[in-house]
């Protein structure tokens, strides 16, 4: 019966390439009409065809951790490439919509983050081995979406490229207050303290992100510009000129949006600019892959622009400027990729294998979602005040010297 069923499902799903499925009892069959992309993967547990029937994303992940899904040459970009982009575009039969209402329903528990529960998901990532990091972020440990303004740009440049882009929408002044909501590992801050004059306070949730940051500005000799706290958003106090927050958004939870929204208008002076860098969907509201939900990013979601913005609009914060980021992040992720995987060793003994192939999925998957499934970035620029920025972006590079960050490519 399993058996049947999967083979109606992938009937369904292959129409373009072509899949090569050995099933645990020996019997290879092929799915879709041949020519370019392909596959072959073999089942090595017979539980793996129930298991793909009830949650594929996450029965796939696992068995690729576990070593029962065998990907033929280990070609993990070759199969996602070609499952992510048969999804995207036929979509999953009618038998299996029940269960994608049964993940997007149960989304608001998933999501539920209250303090302590943001607290122990953020640990969950962010508390990991700082060696881990190491192996495949740049420097400044950016971990989120590069800004590739030029083509060649390395992973370095193009973090870099980030932090000023950003720090230009902010039209940061020396003196100004300025909150990092999520500093990370205090890249952003430490930016905006060096090189703009500002006075930053940075909040985090990770007790190695907040150990790091502080001593990353000591050693700077920024400590009296940078602070970093160990605390969550919810509790900050107090106004700013300038509210910044890069790839934490992602964390607060549809729940949550009207909270998030309502303390960036309290805590913004009446003329002050919030830039708000968040990976987004170009499709709409969804549910968050069980897998990575689990394994990587748990009480996460990836909002689609309608749902944010529907929190913005009763805070009385104008969104002066809304900028969408292609396919930035998969150049990212391509890169993160191959030095993860150069120093695979190392973080196998790190932790183990197991872990490095949860790693691997988690990076190419995400990788191919931006090229292939409409998965973006969007940088919001809000205000309460209409007139807070120039009503063009020309104010970001007035001079030639900065005008490879102005030159974005997809």
């Amino acid at each position: 019966m399993w058996t049947q069923a999967l083979d109606k499902l992938l009937t369904h799903l292959f129409r373009e390439g072509e899949l090569t499925l050995t099933y645990p009892d020996g019997t290879t069959r092929r799915y879709g009409p041949g020519g370019g992309m392909s596959a072959a993967v073999t089942l090595n547990d017979p539980a793996l065809v129930r298991r793909i029937l009830i949650s594929p994303e996450m029965a796939v992940g696992e068995g690729y951790m576990d070593g029962t899904l065998v990907i033929e040459g280990d070609d993990l970009y070759g199969f996602l490439t070609l499952a992510i982009t048969n999804i995207s575009k036929y979509g999953r039969p009618w038998f299996m919509r029940p269960l994608d209402a049964l993940h997007y329903v149960g989304r608001y528990l998933q999501q539920f983050n209250p303090m302590g529960r943001s607290k122990s998901n953020v640990a969950h990532h962010y508390d990991l081995s700082g060696e881990l990091y190491d192996l495949f972020l740049d420097e400044d440990r950016q971990y989120s979406c590069a800004y590739f303004a030029r083509p060649g740009m390395t992973l370095e440049e193009a973090q870099s490229a980030k932090k000023h882009h950003i720090a230009h929408k902010l039209r940061i002044e020396p003196g100004m207050r300025v909150l990092d909501i999520g500093c990370g590992w205090g890249g952003m801050g430490l930016t905006l303290a060096k090189d703009y004059g500002a006075d930053v306070v940075g909040v985090t949730l990770s007790e190695e992100q907040h150990k790091m940051a502080n001593a990353r500005a000591q050693k700077a000799g920024l400590a009296d510009r940078a602070k970093f706290l160990l605390e969550d958003y919810r509790r900050i106090t107090g106004q700013f000129d300038r509210i910044v927050s890069v790839g934490m958004f992602e964390h607060v939870g549809v729940p949550h949006y009207n909270t998030y929204f309502s303390k960036v208008h309290d805590l913004l002076s009446p003329d002050g600019v919030a830039l708000i860098h968040h990976i987004g969907r170009a499709s709409p509201p969804s549910s968050t892959s069980p897998f990575i939900a689990k394994y990587i990013f748990p009480g996460g979601y990836v909002p689609a622009l309608s749902e944010v913005m529907h929190a913005v609009e009763p805070h009385n914060l104008y969104a002066l400027d809304i900028e969408v980021w292609r396919l930035h992040y998969a150049e990212t992720l391509r890169i993160w990729h191959d030095r993860f995987m150069a120093n695979a060793d190392k973080a196998t003994a790190l932790y183990d294998d197991r872990f490095v192939r949860m790693w691997r999925f988690y990076l190419v998957a995400s990788e191919l979602t931006f090229r292939l499934d409409y998965q973006v970035v969007f940088q919001l620029q809000l205000s309460a005040q209409q007139d807070a920025v120039p009503l063009t972006r020309d104010y970001l590079y007035p001079d030639p010297e900065h005008a490879d960050y102005a030159q974005a490519a997809e």
